[in-house]
């Protein structure tokens, strides 16, 4: 028997050739168009690239967080909403019951962006303008003790976030 590896590797191989073999248009659908496809390029890299134009702060975000983030993560953001904790859990990660949060786990402040631009609020996805989510994100950092109060984040400020679980990541990306 094939080791594990060798028998994904297979059958990837086994649906890449199935595939190719499928070479006909279907006829259904149509192209995306430019700004179709332009409309979905939104992701953001560790390193900052892809973050839009904006700003935002920390008090806005308490503001913007109140209104759409409370009702699932609880109004502190720790353990006590519907959602999952995104406070607390310092220290934790080398623990027998590790707490995974934006402040103990994430490794870059730009994936918090990312994340909550893409997926939140759960109920209205991608409904929050630029500058919301530079203030959430500025808030929930905040509530991490990673930024201060003051902190008004943007595009240049953001990848500068250092965050406390940074090197607890290797990298797959060469230097």
């Amino acid at each position: 028997m094939l080791p594990r590896s060798s028998r994904a590797l297979a059958v990837l191989a086994g649906v890449l050739l199935a595939g190719a073999a499928w070479a006909e248009p279907l006829g259904i659908g149509t192209p995306a168009t430019r700004e179709e496809i332009a409309s979905q390029d939104i992701d953001v890299r560790a390193d900052g690239a892809g973050l839009p134009p904006g700003h935002g702060s920390v008090e806005e975000g308490a503001r913007v967080f109140a209104a759409q983030c409370a009702a699932c993560h609880a109004a502190s953001a720790d353990a006590k909403g519907i959602a999952p904790p995104l406070v607390g859990g310092q220290g934790t990660l080398t623990s027998a019951k590790p707490l995974k949060t934006v402040g103990s786990y994430w490794p870059y402040a730009t994936t918090l962006f990312d994340y909550v631009r893409r997926a939140m609020p759960f109920n209205a996805p991608q409904s929050l303008s630029n500058e919301q989510v530079y203030a959430v994100t500025a808030y929930v950092l905040h509530l991490n003790g990673i930024v201060p109060a003051d902190a008004v984040l943007d595009a240049h400020s953001l990848p500068a976030v250092r965050m406390p679980n940074r090197d607890g990541f290797r990298s797959v990306w060469p230097n």
